[in-house]
């Protein structure tokens, strides 16, 4: 599905089925160098169930398009106006890693119009590594094995992922390859890196939003380890934790436990 968005066509996934606003919505948002792929279970899952499903491509990555935002709060705004071009009142947002600190701002920034916050693979401050950065800027062909590297905590992930025998080496890097170089104008890799090692507003949105939130962390994540949410949950409000057993790829490596906690969430 296109939408208009900022004056741009935005590619949303919409789980195989029609669009219907009137539905209960949830958004999905995607990393750095990701794209709508990287929901495929759960939002497929929850279109089948009942739910409308926007599994967005951010500006300038993949089959949307426009500028790449660069920074968090750009990014945020770009969600809410993507709400309105939808013509949705209310979504839940569902956002991993850099999508989880897009969707943390628009939910401060439009706290009437999110009923329930997903953080999957969070972390705050989200601090890239110097080596990343320049990686991500000069070599980022290294840059995306190293990211992979410190994504991935098996080799092959359960088959309700993509099947018996998948690499998640493999799928991941191709995918980051393929984002990379669906933008030949702009380096989105480096671009989403700099946004979230820029963001300092986590604990101020935190403190703003009123819907319930959900941390969602792989226990052994080495790019957003659980410790690193300490700062958020401090200012969270009643806000439900579950750890699964996977690294920063928590999709793909624990796809079902990701499904049935958000199932979970979204159900309260």
């Amino acid at each position: 599905m296109d939408l208009v968005v900022n004056g741009h066509k935005t590619y949303c996934y919409t789980g195989g089925k029609p669009f219907d606003a009137a539905k209960p919505t949830v958004v999905f948002i995607h990393g750095v160098l990701n794209d709508h792929s990287v929901w495929i279970l759960q939002s497929r899952w929850f279109a089948h169930h009942g739910w409308n499903v926007l599994a967005l491509d951010l500006p300038g990555h993949c089959r949307s398009e426009g500028p790449p935002p660069a920074s968090v709060e750009e990014a945020a705004q770009f969600v809410i106006a993507l709400l309105d071009a939808a013509g949705i009142e209310k979504a839940a947002l569902a956002g991993h890693s850099f999508g989880s600190l897009i969707a943390l701002e628009a939910a401060a920034r439009a706290p009437q119009r999110v009923t329930h916050l997903a953080l999957v693979g969070t972390a705050y401050p989200m601090k890239v590594s110097p080596a990343l950065l320049d990686g991500a800027l000069n070599d980022p062909q290294r840059a995306i094995d190293m990211v992979n590297s410190f994504s991935h905590s098996m080799l092959a992930p359960p088959p309700s992922t993509l099947g018996p025998g998948t690499w998640l080496y493999g799928g991941s890097r191709a995918l980051m390859r393929r984002v990379l170089a669906s933008n030949r104008e702009a380096n989105v890799f480096h671009i989403g890196f700099k946004a979230c090692n820029d963001y300092g507003g986590g604990e101020a949105a935190m403190a703003a939003v009123q819907c319930p939130v959900l941390f969602l962390l792989g226990k052994s994540d080495q790019m957003t380890p659980p410790r690193a949410t300490q700062a958020l949950l401090a200012k969270a409000r009643g806000a439900r934790m579950v750890h699964v057993a996977a690294g920063h790829a928590l999709m793909s490596e624990a796809p079902d436990q990701v499904l049935f906690a958000l199932r979970d969430f979204l159900a309260g």
